[in-house]
């Protein structure tokens, strides 16, 4: 049997068991989605596929009872695990009224949920680092134990957003979680294009924080590096950079044809690390994950998918009346 990773960081059998059912889950309504826009079903799918370690391994390691999440836009796996359902991810792809990020007035992957403190994503790239900073130090005022945890591409780790939260909370010692999901390209441009140092991690020190790079396709590793930070905040020392190093499966979005700027082959050869496929081996040889219990795990994951698919399909859209509602005063 090989080293059991998971019980040396306090996760039962169970725990690393939810988790794999979180990133298949997220895996299966994202290829869902893919299928659903190609027959025009739905405008636009923008995909987790390939980051759904590191999205589900960060989440675990918070207290999804009461530390904020302040997603982007491809963290399918981050609001599952905060509590948002399969129907509700499709509702929103299918724009119908009941999608509780915006009521089927955003597109899909601006994810928002108040009962699960699942703070609100905008279109602009990396304005909700601010965000999280601010309910940080709100957090620290009204003397409330909360960690925020934000995350963001490589590529918008260049906005000035993420510079000016990075600074202000570590000026304050607030307890936030910056976590880069690195996925090597920004949209069309590849890391070495974008960024001059090594790692994302290597800017924490300029805002004097620590920083830390793991494989973002291991989600215990990402489990081990967010939790640390989550007890660092919590303790009162302040923010730290977390960079998860993963590759994006798919295009850049529904939109994006990824073969005009990166070979077919680089990316059969990330797939070979799909972190869905590393992580059942791993449980497979630690003894938690046998073929038929893996087998049950998938059959009842497709047949929520097929579910949600079902009744959004069906269900209303918003009456055209309302169009206004939440955009001017009333």
């Amino acid at each position: 049997m090989a080293e059991n990773r998971h019980q040396t960081l306090g996760l039962t059998d169970q725990d690393v068991l939810e988790m794999y059912e979180t990133m298949v889950m997220a895996r299966k309504i994202d290829e869902r989605m893919w299928l659903l826009n190609r027959s025009g079903k739905i405008p636009f799918v923008i995909s987790c596929q390939g980051q759904e370690a590191a999205q589900v391994g960060a989440a675990f390691a918070l207290d999804r009872k009461k530390d904020y999440a302040l997603p982007y836009y491809r963290d399918m796996g981050v609001v599952l695990a905060f509590g948002m359902t399969a129907k509700q991810l499709m509702l929103s792809g299918f724009a119908k009224a009941e999608d509780p990020n915006s009521g089927g007035r955003q597109m899909p992957g601006h994810f928002g949920q108040k009962v699960n403190r699942i703070v609100t994503g905008s279109s602009p790239v990396t304005t909700q680092v601010p965000h999280a900073v601010g309910i940080a130090l709100a957090g620290r005022m009204e003397k409330k134990d909360i960690v925020t945890f934000v995350t963001f591409g490589e590529g918008s780790s260049n906005q000035g957003d993420f510079h000016e939260g990075a600074n202000f909370a570590s000026v304050h010692k607030l307890p936030v979680i910056f976590m880069c999901e690195n996925n090597k390209y920004a949209i069309s441009v590849p890391y070495e294009k974008q960024v001059a140092c090594e790692k994302i991690s290597d800017r924490a020190v300029g805002y004097g924080m620590p920083g830390v790079t793991v494989d973002g396709n291991d989600p215990l590793e990402v489990y081990a590096a967010v939790k640390e930070a989550a007890d660092r905040g919590r303790r009162g020392e302040g923010p730290t950079l977390v960079e998860a190093v993963s590759y994006r499966l798919t295009p850049h979005s529904s939109d994006d044809d990824d073969r005009s700027y990166r070979g077919q082959d680089e990316v059969s050869e990330a797939k070979k690390k799909d972190p869905i496929l590393t992580f059942a081996s791993y449980l497979k040889e630690t003894g938690v994950l046998t073929e038929e219990k893996e087998k049950e795990i998938l059959d009842q994951i497709m047949k929520v998918v097929n579910e949600a698919t079902d009744y959004a399909e069906n269900a209303p859209y918003a009456e055209a009346e309302s169009a206004l509602k939440y955009v001017y005063a009333e």
